[in-house]
């Protein structure tokens, strides 16, 4: 963020300390400007060269930080999450917690790791990634942040008549792809597996390795994207949560059930993990994940305060612990404040986005709980996205 001529300015493609040459590219009078830097004067010593030829100023949109070295993107993640928690979660800048943050590297470096993608199609049915604010398709023969056997599988052919593509790889490196058509609505799915040169119709689920074990989610249903994550924020929840024998669990936005079914063994027979999530493919996928598990079951259903309020009810008690996912929305208040008034002893919270963990935070600290813990994620490498586990305990 810059200023000039007592505007503020958003740019693109700068950094922290530079000095630069911007063209705007949205005049939001009398207010901001948005704009991209298109000459360097004075560089930051973090600046490198892009990987990607795709990256940069009126070019492909998917990336933040092509321009910024792996540690100095793993800096400024840690410097965003904690202005959030400063800002919004009412924390202090000196709190141990927030001032000793530091966003993790996962294995694999910063490029390949993207194992999960939606390529656009343009009207003549090649595929690409949009411009930054622009419904235009860039045209691209490589996205060097997604692995290659799912990029190879959407850009070396035409998809006529399509929107966009959905594209996944699972941990056998069967590649499916989904094609949507111009209005986001999916049409068709194709799964081509190892030593198979004809993609057929999809049969089962995706499979996926994490924890130790095997997992079932739907082709293009929803997992961690960089393929380290899901390993990483299993053994960080497992590692904040503590969970004891004879302990009930209450697993929200649960998914595929990566994380109930993770700390299942550790709460025993005696113990109780419901796993609570929308999505009725998830819920079937949890239900294959969680069979040899008789302490875990799944619960169908919308994670807002009415329903939750309901589920605790049925419960007949409150949780031990609480895990919840939540979408890039965030829990939301409400959601927080039905969570606080259980008492858990440990809530641990995944949180994709800083802005609404740093909201909810904050209605957590309000109702008598105070962040014990907090452990950063570079689950998004080149772009400004940041994965976080936080740990909240009652306060007394």
């Amino acid at each position: 963020m810059a200023r000039a001529e007592g505007r503020v300015v958003f740019v693109r493609h700068a950094l922290p300390g530079e000095r630069v040459v911007v063209r705007v590219t949205e005049d939001r009078q009398p207010g901001y400007c948005r704009a991209d830097a298109v000459e360097v004067l004075e560089a930051a010593p973090d600046r490198v060269e892009r990987p990607c030829p795709y990256s940069g100023p009126g070019r492909c949109g998917g990336c933040d930080w092509q321009h910024v070295s792996p540690e100095g993107q793993r800096r400024l993640a840690a410097d965003v999450v904690r202005e959030q928690l400063t800002r919004l979660g009412g924390l202090s800048a000196g709190d141990p917690v927030v001032r000793d943050l530091v966003v993790e590297e996962l294995p694999g470096g910063p490029l390949r790791w993207r194992s999960r993608a939606r390529f656009a199609v343009d009207r003549t049915g090649t595929p690409g990634l949009r411009r930054h604010r622009s419904h235009d398709v860039v045209v691209l023969d490589d996205c060097p942040i997604t692995v290659e056997p799912a990029a190879r599988a959407v850009l070396d052919r035409r998809w006529p008549g399509a929107g966009a593509v959905d594209v996944a790889v699972d941990s056998t490196g069967a590649v499916t792809t989904t094609r949507l058509d111009r209005r986001g609505v999916p049409t068709s799915t194709r799964v081509l597996r190892p030593g198979e040169d004809v993609a057929a119709a999809p049969a089962g689920r995706a499979g996926r390795q994490a924890a130790g074990r095997d997992w079932e989610v739907e082709g293009t249903g929803f997992w961690q994207v960089h393929e380290a994550a899901a390993d990483a924020l299993v053994a960080a929840v497992a590692g904040a949560a503590g969970v004891r024998p004879g302990e009930t669990v209450l697993d929200l936005y649960a998914g595929a059930g990566l994380f109930g079914g993770a700390l299942a063994p550790a709460v025993g027979e005696p113990g109780r993990v419901v796993c609570v999530e929308a999505d009725a493919e998830a819920c079937a996928a949890a239900e294959a994940n969680l069979a040899g598990l008789p302490q875990a079951e799944v619960w169908q259903g919308e994670v807002d305060a009415e329903g939750l309020t309901g589920l605790l009810d049925e419960l007949g008690g409150a949780p031990d612990v609480v895990v919840l996912d939540p979408p890039r929305a965030g829990a939301g208040p409400a959601v927080s404040r039905v969570l606080a008034g259980t008492g858990a002893r440990a809530v641990v919270y995944v949180a994709c986005d800083p802005a609404s963990l740093g909201r909810d935070v904050a209605v957590f600290r309000a109702a008598g709980y105070s962040l014990a813990a907090l452990r950063g994620f570079a689950a998004f490498p080149m772009t400004a996205h940041v994965e976080c586990v936080a740990l909240l305990v009652p306060a007394a």
